[in-house]
């Protein structure tokens, strides 16, 4: 019988380098630069280079925390918006050569490049096209600035495995001095085809991250939670900005370009004190994981040094539990040991068999004939074994086939379906109870194409407690849970960690004046525990009044701002006419209070009306105001709607605070406000 010969790859498909891309799953993000010393998440550009003066800078102690954590390459942020760049640039005194660090004769992104070169990991730079420091910033001549450091990045520092550039592009600025708002028209500003062209000269294996299709070679996700869409398809459409395609892409798409999934470990992307005790847990990590690399996209995970230039002791300890949990999980494929047989075989070859599925040869893949488009996979065991994470693989150079399938155990009577899914790509995960089984089957459902797939796996993640739940009401009382029944919940208010020595939670408390309150799970058994959560309050509301806003329609709507929900809203949009920026609210607390700072939460959908600019006042009369107490703009709410926490210079006693939302995200006609806190000093 002649050899069947192999399936016509279907639609778009991926380079060479794009493959080797997909397969590192785990890209650490590192931003550090003056932000790291000020306290901001975006600098004005009137910093000082003598701010940035790690104290430890030690890049093997940040790499190497990395690399052991599973992180395969990393992408520095040589220059931010700021303008301060990490590296000697030839091309301005706004740099590390002007720091007092190692007196000016220190390069970060060197020190970078060698490091992950002498740990295996692969290096990639940053550099922002927006820069609040250069003078020339909006004219011809900041292009060719860019345009030289660019060249500067890509020729001294050896191989640049990919290079990301973000869409923050024109604003305020301190400018040279000029101190003004400069606004660019992003399509035809930045040569963007010369800027490729550039990069793929002097650094052919180069990936480019952006936006744009054609012309970037993998895409943002969309937004900075972490979240793949589901499905998450590798294809777009050629279109000049991507807009709603980022997230889940578009199946059947005629230009291959994957998504990279970008988050931190942190709610801010620079290193903040404040944050020390709001590092995601373990459990979260694992959960982005499972929302991005298995959904067919890289995950781009920040974790910011501190001011030693070093990663902080909280992100080292989360880093190294979530990497235990990952590969106490992923070490042993239960299938492997399975005999595997198909509905199908394409051209009874060999070469196409389902035993492919279990691990082959490079290059080798189960398939079926053309015709057969809904096939089936049955894994056959040699005793029943308790799996609870699924993991598919198509063959990438083949392109992407499959568009939904369903899984099925056998429960020694008949086929029970426990998952069903769509999109595969370069891995597909499934996370399910416990099944213990000697047979799962995999059914292909619907696909574009024959299937062409590497891996059908079965692996067991370790049993472990889901992280406590905490909330409080608008009164000030605390109430916390578990998702089952057993566990003791042990918490501290003191900021220290939680043991099984500390105080049990056994009913709702008051906490009044806020502060930090910190919990976890314990197995009774005296094994398992939980992760740490972390969960910091302002002084509760419970006697707060609105004394009166600038636009108050919709009834009593504007107290949504005090009603300690984050899902609901005030809205200055009518159908006659929204009111725009600036808007301003007035809160009584009932009583002269001393205060330390606010936050302020973004509406959750970020649709239309959030403020990127704020004043805040406070008053013991609600008719005269003193000074704001705090002014500014709450850097990257755009990307990253959460929690803003603002922190006042010295601290303010008052009766009453008056927040003005004095700009909005592209000057929306309408302000939006979801709520307002106070801090104890």
């Amino acid at each position: 019988m002649a050899a069947a010969p192999p399936p016509v790859p279907w639609g778009a498909v991926p380079t060479v380098s794009q493959i080797r891309w997909q397969a590192l799953e785990l890209t650490a993000f590192v931003h550090f630069t003056t932000n790291t010393f000020t306290d901001k998440e975006c600098g004005y550009g009137d910093e000082s280079p003598a701010v940035f003066n790690p104290t430890a800078f030690d890049p093997d102690q940040i790499v190497g925390t990395l690399a052991d954590a599973g992180f395969k390459a990393l992408v520095l942020t040589a220059k931010h918006h700021d303008g301060f760049c990490l590296w000697p640039s030839k091309f301005t005194e706004h740099s590390v050569k002007h720091s007092p660090w190692k007196n000016g004769r220190g390069d970060v992104v060197r020190e970078f490049a060698d490091a992950c070169r002498r740990k295996g990991v692969q290096f990639g730079v940053y550099l922002s096209p927006w820069d609040r420091n250069h003078p020339q910033y909006g004219g011809p001549e900041y292009v060719d600035y860019y345009l030289k450091q660019l060249a500067e990045l890509m020729t001294q520092y050896g191989p640049i495995y990919e290079f990301w550039m973000d869409n923050a592009n024109g604003g305020d600025g301190y400018y040279g001095g000029a101190r003004e708002t400069r606004r660019i028209d992003r399509d035809t500003y930045y040569p963007w085809q010369q800027i490729w062209e550039m990069i793929h000269k002097l650094q052919p294996a180069t990936l480019i991250w952006g936006e744009i299709a054609p012309g970037c070679d993998v895409r943002w996700i969309g937004n900075e939670r972490g979240e793949a869409g589901d499905p998450c398809w590798p294809t777009v459409n050629p279109k000049r900005w991507l807009g709603a395609e980022l997230n889940q892409g578009v199946r059947g798409g005629s230009v291959w370009m994957p998504g990279e999934t970008n988050t931190s470990i942190r709610p801010g992307w620079f290193y903040h004190a404040s944050e020390d005790t709001r590092v995601k847990s373990a459990a979260q990590l694992v959960e982005l994981y499972f929302n991005s690399v298995g959904r067919s996209t890289n995950l781009l995970l920040n974790v910011p040094p501190d001011r030693r230039g070093v990663i902080h002791d909280n992100d080292v300890k989360v880093l190294r539990e979530w990497s235990g949990i990952m590969r106490a999980t992923f070490q042993t494929n239960l299938a492997l040991t399975a005999k595997v047989s198909a509905s199908n075989t394409r051209g009874h070859d060999a070469r196409y068999s389902p035993a492919h599925v279990l691990g082959g040869a490079a290059g080798s893949y189960w398939s079926t004939d053309d015709q057969e488009l809904t096939p089936e996979l049955v894994l056959s065991l040699p005793k029943p074994a308790t799996f609870n994470v699924v993991r598919l693989k198509e063959y990438l150079p083949l392109g992407a086939r499959v568009d939904d399938f369903a899984l099925d155990f056998w429960n020694g009577k008949q086929w029970e379906q426990f998952a069903a899914a769509s999109g595969i790509g370069s891995q597909r995960l499934l996370s399910t109870r416990y099944i213990t089984t000697d047979k799962v089957r995999l059914r292909i459902t619907k696909a574009a194409a024959c299937p062409a797939l590497t891996e059908f796996a079965l692996f067991k993640m370790p049993l472990r407690l889901s992280d406590p739940k905490i909330a409080r009401e608008r009164s000030g009382l605390v109430a916390m849970s578990a998702d089952f029944a057993g566990p003791a919940i042990h918490y501290t208010l003191d900021g220290s960690e939680p043991t099984r020595q500390a105080p049990v939670y056994q009913a709702p408390f008051p906490l009044p004046a806020g502060g930090t309150l910190k919990a976890r799970a314990f197995a009774p058994d005296g094994g398992h525990a939980s992760a740490m959560v972390t969960s910091t309050f302002g002084l509760a509301k419970g006697n707060w009044k609105i004394v009166r806003a600038s636009y108050a329609a919709h009834g009593g709507e504007i107290e949504r701002v005090i009603d300690d929900n984050p899902g609901t809203l005030w809205n200055t949009w009518t159908p006659d006419g929204s009111q725009g920026a600036p808007q301003e609210v007035v809160i009584d607390l009932g009583t002269s209070t001393a205060l330390g700072g606010f936050t302020f939460t973004p509406r959750h959908d970020m649709t239309k009306g959030t403020p990127d600019r704020y004043a805040l006042y406070v008053s013991d009369n609600p008719e005269t105001w003193p000074a704001p107490a705090a002014a500014g703009e709450f850097s990257n709410i755009r990307a990253n709607p959460v929690e803003q926490t603002v922190r006042f210079a010295t601290p303010r006693r008052g009766r009453y605070v008056r927040f003005v939302a004095t700009h909005v995200l592209d000057g929306e006609t309408q302000v939006a406000l979801a709520e307002i806190g106070l801090l104890a000093p």
